[in-house]
């Protein structure tokens, strides 16, 4: 559909592009992961929103965004999302130490 959208109509009598196109496009994609780290987003706000102590569950939860962010990273093949990857890795970092410090 993606490259019938960019006006690259797919000979679909060709089954064996197809499956070629099908696979890379489903190693490639990284939608699955851009919904876990909204979500996770989600979470995050509402840890710190909560007056309960969340130090360990933030903690947990910056974990999860750097597994969620290293599978964008391996998965992506364009220079953009991989530069994007590295600078939300690094800032990951930094929040995750504040947070060690944190209750």
């Amino acid at each position: 559909q993606r490259l019938e959208d960019a006006g690259l109509p797919l000979p679909l009598d060709d089954e064996r592009l197809v499956k070629e196109i099908a696979l890379f496009a489903d190693r490639t994609d990284i939608s699955e992961e851009l919904t876990r780290a909204a979500s996770h987003v989600q979470q995050f706000r509402s840890y710190l929103a909560s007056d309960t102590p969340a130090g360990r569950s933030l903690d947990f939860l910056l974990q999860e965004f750097f597994r969620e962010f290293n599978t964008m990273g391996s998965k992506c093949n364009n220079a953009e999302i991989a530069h994007h990857v590295v600078t939300a890795k690094t800032e990951l970092e930094k929040i995750r130490e504040q947070v060690q410090n944190a209750e």
